[in-house]
C-alpha cells in the first residue's frame, strides 16, 4: 500500500459508509409504501404466517443501522488518527495540502485556488509531501 492509498481509506470509508444510509434510506421507503389494492375483485381474508413481513423488514434497518454506527466509529477513528499522522509533518504547506486533499477531499485544483499557488506547483508539492508522509509513517502502511 503507498501513502497516497494509505490516506486515501477516508474516502472510501466515507463513500461506503454513503452508501450504507442510501440503502437504509431506500429500504425504509419499500417499508413505508403501501401497496395498491385491486377492488374488482373479490376480497379475501388472509393473514400472513408468523415471523413473515414486516418483522424480516424492520430487522434488516436496525442490522443497517447498527453496520453503519460501527462504520461511522471506524471512520472517527481513523480519521483521527490520519489528522494526527499528517500534522506530524515537518513542513506546514505539506501539512495544509495533504489535509485538504485527503481529510476535506478536495481537488488538487481547488487545493491550488485556495493556497494561491499554480496547480503545477501543488503538484509537485503535493508529491513531496506524500514522499515524507511515507518516509515518516511508512510503518502504519507496509504490507
Amino acid at each position: 500500500m503507498t501513502a497516497k492509498e494509505y490516506l486515501r481509506q477516508l474516502h472510501k470509508a466515507d463513500v461506503i459508509i454513503n452508501q450504507r444510509i442510501q440503502e437504509k434510506t431506500d429500504l425504509r421507503a419499500k417499508f413505508s409504501s403501501i401497496g395498491s389494492f385491486d377492488y374488482s375483485k373479490e376480497r379475501v381474508q388472509t393473514s400472513l404466517p408468523e415471523g413473515a413481513g414486516y418483522e424480516k423488514q424492520i430487522a434488516k434497518i436496525i442490522d443497517l443501522e447498527n453496520e453503519i454506527d460501527g462504520l461511522i466509529d471506524g471512520y472517527i477513528d481513523l480519521k483521527h488518527k490520519i489528522i494526527g499522522q499528517i500534522h506530524e509533518l515537518r513542513n506546514e504547506k505539506h501539512i495544509e495540502i495533504l489535509y485538504k486533499r485527503y481529510v476535506e477531499n478536495k481537488r488538487l485544483e481547488v487545493v491550488a485556488a485556495e493556497m494561491g499557488y499554480t496547480f503545477q506547483y501543488v503538484v509537485l508539492l503535493h508529491g513531496y509531501a506524500l514522499k515524507e508522509f511515507s518516509e515518516k509513517h511508512s510503518i502504519y502502511f507496509q504490507c
